[in-house]
């Protein structure tokens, strides 16, 4: 009889339907399913909501919960930008303010069984232009072992506005950001990515947000390491006052802005402002900082850096070498060599002689402006955020030396070599939307590295792991170039003990 039994269970366990295999281009999301891209090595899903739209009441509102949807929702292309007008190297414009959305690239090894770490990016640009889906972060990714979060946020007057009849004015930003980190704590999981293992990273605006959130009380927990690129944390306030640009600004300058900006398009109320169409206010001129005074950033950041009240978390942190060639550029294009003196003399008044000693204009003054900024505005900032930062946590320090890297955008000024530019060393971690020359065998070996360490300090708070020139704890910085990685002296390059002396 025990046979028999044992017969008919067998049987009746045979004759049962036999699940499909999962779908790996499908994966449930708190609000519901997404259908994405599979490929040899990767998933990919864009375009995927992490907060409702904030549309006509919801603008210049905290963000707010997204609408559970039912089916399955496309995730083949990415969301809509953010409203931003045309960037002058090429990056498009859009007049969409529905435009909180995220996209998650993960290697297919990954799955809720066999979580990787999980690298959220912010993007560049002024907090005014950009979008996650700029970056393509298949190689980042799949050589790194780690799943990519890359998402939107509102910028510019959207983004970084205030009125005295806004909570939280000059924050909405900010808060995005949060509330794609907290989607990702919810989330991660279920495209294979571990909510307890999460990087924070950024450059320039994006790292700019990425000591905001360092900052930010209601960031605790959200995330466990950061990545800042070219932007500092903090700087010393003794810098000329004309290259003296904060960093943050109190959440009253936005209101005061704000009201500006009102009378500008005829409103009296944020009722009335909430009517204006998205190119109205596109068109008014944006205070695009992150403000303090109010409950995402109570306290300005400066404070808080300077007293070493940030979230405790280990960070890598680095510049490249030539920062100041794009900006010198944009903002002293064709410059003389009697400009460049005036100029100079108008900044640094009885101590002009001694620089235009150490920094002569040469034959292309524009690029000697250059290198003045390079070295006392990004180097000396990033010498002395490092500094402060390292009194509390592991900061691993790095500076970007290709010179030859490919040139991102044209220059206003072509007679200034890009060299190391600003960004420059993008386009050896992701693959940019925008047009540049492809990298070389050499570049994209140095590439390689750079996702080795980048990944690696992801996965475990430091850079180190097999086959990677080591990499040691701040004040050594390590420098990045096509035939040497290994200790960088960027005292000397930047000559920051004269910098200190001036």
């Amino acid at each position: 009889m025990r046979i028999l039994t044992t017969v008919m269970i067998v049987a009746a366990l045979l004759a049962l339907p036999v699940p499909a295999a999962a779908d790996p281009g499908k994966v449930r999301t708190d609000a519901g399913w997404m259908a994405g891209t599979v490929r040899g090595d990767h998933r990919l899903f864009q375009g995927i909501p992490y907060a409702a739209a904030p549309v006509g009441e919801l603008r210049w509102r905290s963000p707010q919960p997204v609408e559970p949807w039912a089916g399955v929702r496309d995730a083949t292309r990415p969301g809509n930008r953010c409203a931003q007008t045309a960037d002058n190297w090429g990056l498009p414009a859009s007049d969409s303010e529905d435009c909180l959305y995220l996209n998650v690239t993960a290697p297919r090894g990954a799955s809720p069984r066999n979580r990787k770490p999980v690298l959220v990016w912010l993007h560049g640009g002024s907090l005014t232009k950009g979008a996650g889906s700029d970056y393509d972060a298949v190689r980042l990714a799949t050589r790194g072992d780690i799943v990519v979060v890359t998402l939107n946020y509102r910028l510019g007057i959207f983004g970084f506005f205030g009125h005295p009849g806004l909570p939280d004015s000059g924050a909405f930003g900010v808060q995005d950001q949060q509330a794609a980190l907290r989607w990702v704590r919810r989330n991660a999981t279920a495209f294979g990515g571990d909510p307890g293992n999460v990087t924070l990273a950024g450059e320039s605006a994006g790292s700019h947000s990425v000591c905001a959130q360092l900052a930010a009380p209601a960031s605790a927990g959200l995330f466990h390491r950061a990545i800042t690129q070219s932007s500092p944390c903090w700087r010393q306030g003794d810098l000329p006052a004309v290259l003296d640009v904060p960093l943050w600004v109190p959440a009253s300058a936005h209101e005061g802005h704000g009201q500006l900006v009102a009378e500008r398009v005829s409103c009296s109320d944020v009722a009335c402002l909430r009517g204006k169409s998205t190119q109205e206010l596109l068109a008014q001129p944006a205070l695009p900082l992150p403000g303090y005074g109010n409950t995402v950033l109570p306290e300005d950041p400066a404070v808080v850096f300077a007293e070493g009240r940030f979230h405790r978390v280990p960070i890598l942190s680095g510049i490249t070498r030539d920062e100041g060639t794009m900006f010198a550029s944009m903002v002293f294009p064709k410059l003389t060599a009697a400009q460049y003196v005036d100029g100079l003399t108008q900044i640094f008044g009885e101590r002009a002689p001694a620089v235009l000693a150490a920094y002569p204009p040469g034959d292309v003054p524009t690029q000697t402006a250059a290198a003045v900024l390079s070295d006392l505005d990004w180097a000396r900032s990033a010498r002395d955020t490092d500094r402060l930062l390292a009194r509390h946590v592991p900061v691993y320090s790095y500076e970007f030396l290709d010179r030859t890297a490919p040139q991102l955008f044209p220059f206003p000024d072509e007679q200034v070599e890009p060299l190391a530019s600003h960004g420059s060393e993008l386009p050896f971690l992701f693959d940019p939307s925008w047009e540049s020359a492809p990298l070389t065998d050499k570049q994209r070996r140095l590439g390689d590295l750079m996702i080795g360490y980048w990944a690696r300090f992801a996965a475990t708070g430091d850079p180190n792991g097999r086959g990677l020139p080591a990499w040691r704890q701040y004040p050594y910085v390590q420098g990045l170039d096509l035939d040497r990685v290994g200790h960088f002296d960027r005292s000397a390059a930047h000559r920051l003990t004269f910098w200190d002396g001036i």
